[in-house]
């Protein structure tokens, strides 16, 4: 049998809420690989909770798919350069000693038994914990108000960045916060495990924590001092997304045969790296729910989180929380647990549902804040409950319906040539994508993977060895493949929808009015 010849590539991972991935992109930018872990399924052992994670957890799940690509007898040494995304807004705490651990690993053994006493708090908070409400009217007293904050972060104080949730550890259990020498994003400490010394936070990610000046990009003293003291030399400095970090640590070369030139390039948060990996895409379909808009200034305004992520430009995320997870969920109670049934039910159902609308928020939602079920029939009376496949319908016409409304409130119109690009998981659902289109009035597109953050990073990679800041991006990407159409709208879709967005909009600030009115 012939020999298959040497494949140079670069590796792309994605540590995110539900699992960690990894592909490889040769340098045509061909995937060619591809491997998961995913917690609640090849991890039961430490219990899925939203909120919080387990740190040993995602170093376990990397111990892991390295021995599977090991076993598959997967060529490390090609390796060129790896880079990744981390979910946004979640923080690890190294105990103080821990940089003498990465930097003495022994190759005969797993990274999680000689890190599993390293952090000085086990279970991380994540970008769905939503307590620290207290902390984020403190930090915006600080600077003066929301809007101040705003224009000096990119960002009001939003409950799940990072900063807040510094301040709240600081708060509520000091001693731990004493014991922290360096605090890292979830993205900046995967590429730590790579690099065997401590990452610096990259520009984009550093946007998701209320601390970073968006104009200037450094730590921002206010802010910093507002939420914990000696904060910035647990941070370290900030550095673009595009740069090279450092070399792989001898640990990988030595245990999995990497060559001692692979470079790391700063890992970034995996919306960002979604958006790299569907050519600046609009719509992450995955966990939470993400519009993304690209602009050359980072803007003031109270909604959305303002990112640095290519030079000269800044990235405008919407981010929702009750995606994926609530859909999951409504594909349990009424679609049997099968996401055939939960088609059909989209297939069997008309546009705009008969003018049965619903509002599903698992948890309480970043925008609009809202918490619960909320039904509403024709008549725009509240109902308890809804036939199987009208629930379905409703939760994804609502999902998308809610999107079209912000952006619009953003200042967005949908013209004749708008295009939308979707990513994540459930842009592999034919169906999910028709009622995109529909709601959108614009065609949707996406590319032949699911691992678009992967990508992304894999990209960057090659980004970052091509000379990063001195390089455009666009450069790099040009051989990458082109997305394809996925769904058109459906005639008469623009008619129905510009009548219920009115509709749902109303419903939406009565529900808020309701939740307010006894507070005001």
């Amino acid at each position: 049998m012939a020999e298959h010849a040497p494949r140079r590539c670069c590796l792309g991972w994605d540590f995110s809420t539900q699992q960690v991935k990894v592909v490889a992109v040769d340098a045509e930018l061909n995937v060619f690989y591809e491997e998961s872990v995913h917690f609640d399924r090849d991890l039961p052992e430490f219990g899925y909770v939203p909120d919080v994670h387990a740190c040993v957890m995602w170093v376990l799940a990397l111990d892991i798919i390295l021995e599977k690509m090991k076993a598959s007898g997967f060529d490390f040494s090609q390796v060129l350069a790896l880079s990744g995304a981390g979910q946004q807004h979640g923080s690890i705490y190294w105990k103080t000693g821990a940089q003498q651990a990465l930097t003495s690993l022994s190759p005969d053994l797993p990274l999680h038994q000689q890190l599993q006493d390293c952090f000085s708090i086990s279970d991380c908070p994540v970008w769905m914990d939503s307590s620290t409400t207290a902390q984020c009217r403190q930090l915006e007293a600080a600077v003066g108000g929301a809007q101040a904050l705003s224009c000096l972060t990119g960002s009001r104080a939003y409950e799940r960045f990072t900063g807040n949730q510094i301040a709240k550890i600081y708060q509520q259990n000091p001693e731990a916060y004493s014991h922290t020498e360096r605090i890292s994003l979830v993205s900046s400490f995967a590429a730590s495990l790579f690099l065997g010394s401590y990452s610096p936070i990259d520009y984009s990610d550093g946007s998701g924590m209320n601390l970073l000046q968006i104009q200037d990009k450094v730590w921002s003293q206010t802010c910093l001092g507002a939420c914990a003291p000696h904060l910035e030399e647990k941070l370290g400095p900030p550095v673009p997304s595009c740069s090279v970090v450092g070399a792989i640590s001898s640990y990988y070369i030595q245990r999995y045969g990497f060559p001692p030139g692979c470079k790391v390039v700063a890992f970034t948060g995996d919306n960002p790296g979604e958006y790299l990996g569907e050519f600046l895409c609009p719509m992450n379909l995955t966990g939470s729910i993400t519009l993304f808009l690209l602009g050359p200034e980072p803007g003031a305004a109270l909604e959305g989180h303002k990112h640095w992520l290519l030079p000269q430009s800044y990235t405008l995320f919407c981010s929702f929380k009750n995606g994926s997870l609530m859909r999951e969920k409504i594909r349990d109670k009424s679609a049997s647990r099968s996401w055939s049934k939960f088609s059909k039910a989209l297939q069997s159902t008309e546009m705009g549902n008969g003018g049965n609308l619903g509002f599903y928020f698992d948890v309480m939602e970043i925008t609009p804040e809202i918490i619960g079920c909320h039904r509403f029939n024709a008549e725009n009376h509240k109902v308890a409950a809804f036939p199987g496949d009208v629930e379905v319908r409703a939760l994804i016409e609502g999902q998308f319906m809610a999107k079209r409304i912000h952006a619009e409130g953003l200042g967005y119109r949908v013209m004749s040539k708008t295009k939308i690009l979707a990513t994540g998981g459930a842009s592999h659902n034919r169906d999910i994508l028709q009622v995109l289109a529909d709601v959108f009035g614009a065609p949707v597109y996406v590319i032949d993977t699911a691992n678009s953050a992967c990508v992304g990073s894999a990209y960057r990679a090659f980004h970052g060895l091509a000379g990063g800041r001195d390089v455009p991006f666009s450069e790099v990407v040009k051989l990458a493949p082109n997305p394809r159409l996925a769904a058109t709208p459906s005639l008469g879709a623009s008619q129905v929808y510009e009548a219920l967005l009115p509709q749902y909009a109303k419903l939406e600030q009565r529900i808020l009015s309701q939740i307010r009115g006894p507070l005001e």
